[in-house]
């Protein structure tokens, strides 16, 4: 597992300022699309939090994690919101506008 968490944590510092990638999208990247729990996992214990920017990933609803482990699903939206992305009134964030597109770089 261990060596999943380091692919995980390689593909997440990717995404740039201003992005975000779904849990399922980060997955698909790291070679198995039915990880995504595996990559919920791994970025809940990220172990260097000013380098792998977890807070970028969010559910395929473009939701924020309730259990952000960070300080909460407040903190994650703050530091999205820094970044200038936006949340619609029912929390979610416009997938089609801030998606990362790796393959679009």
């Amino acid at each position: 597992m261990g060596n999943t968490f380091s692919i995980i944590y390689d593909i997440v510092k990717q995404i740039p300022y201003g992005k975000v990638a779904t849990y399922g999208q980060i997955a698909a990247l790291a070679g198995n699309p039915r990880l995504s729990r595996v990559v919920g996992y791994a970025l809940h214990a990220n172990p260097d939090g000013d380098n792998i920017p977890c807070y970028r990933v969010v559910n395929r609803f473009g939701e924020v994690s309730p259990a952000f482990v960070f300080g909460g699903e407040q903190i994650q939206r703050g530091l999205l919101e820094s970044e200038g992305i936006e949340f619609d009134e029912d929390g979610r964030i416009d997938l089609e506008k801030y998606i990362w597109r790796p393959d679009e770089q």
